[in-house]
């Protein structure tokens, strides 16, 4: 299927990209389909859950890319797939998969979607959301705790050591990649429809 378009979204961690993705999904409707980097976190089934919850998983190498990369392509030859599910309060996959069927848009969503050449070559279209870090760090706090059963403490050791390292090292050198960058994130009204008409003249050539 040739006529499938692949956008990827990235930027720090709570910077705004599932706003830009609900947004999009809402445009598209249901033409739409959404892949996120955070499913294919490796699986640690050898490990208990007090050296999972230490791992480091702002790091490349945490992530089955390769798994990713192969499901994208598959995608775009048409082909239904079963990405995998994770659990983050448990920090580890879980058995289910859940099915997912090509359609005219794939999103791709992740911190470090732009990190990886081969991941980054199989998208049309690269958006970067950049958003202020103490901004970031307010929403993480939130989501993690309202959606992941995290502690604050946790939280904040988990910032301090791997987040914002990994961010300066991996995720804001790979802005140079987009084609399209977006201050402060989906709640950029002006972005968004510049970015919406743009994506509609693509789809519509």
């Amino acid at each position: 299927m040739d006529d499938i378009c692949i956008i990827g979204i990235a930027g720090g961690t709570a910077s705004g990209k599932t706003t830009i993705v609900n947004k999009l999904k809402d445009f598209f409707g249901n033409d739409v389909e959404l892949i996120s980097h955070d499913c294919y976190y490796k699986a640690h089934d050898d490990m208990p859950y007090e050296e999972r919850a230490k791992l480091n998983y702002d790091h490349p190498s945490s992530f089955d890319t390769d798994l990713m990369i192969k499901d994208i392509m598959d995608l775009k030859a048409g082909k239904t797939i079963y990405r995998p599910v994770y659990d983050f309060s448990i920090h580890n996959r879980v058995p289910e998969t859940v099915e997912v069927q090509p359609k005219k848009v794939i999103l791709i969503e992740g911190i470090l979607i732009f990190e990886n050449k081969e991941l980054r070559d199989l998208m049309d279209i690269k958006i970067f959301v950049d958003t202020d870090a103490d901004e970031r760090l307010m929403r993480r706090i939130i989501r993690d705790m309202e959606f992941r059963g995290r502690t604050i403490e946790s939280i904040l050791t988990q910032y301090k050591e791997t987040v914002k390292p990994m961010h300066e090292e991996f995720v804001e050198p790979s802005k140079k990649y987009a084609d399209i960058i977006i201050p402060r994130g989906g709640e950029n009204v002006a972005a968004m429809s510049i970015l919406k008409g743009h994506l509609n003249i693509m789809l519509n050539k």
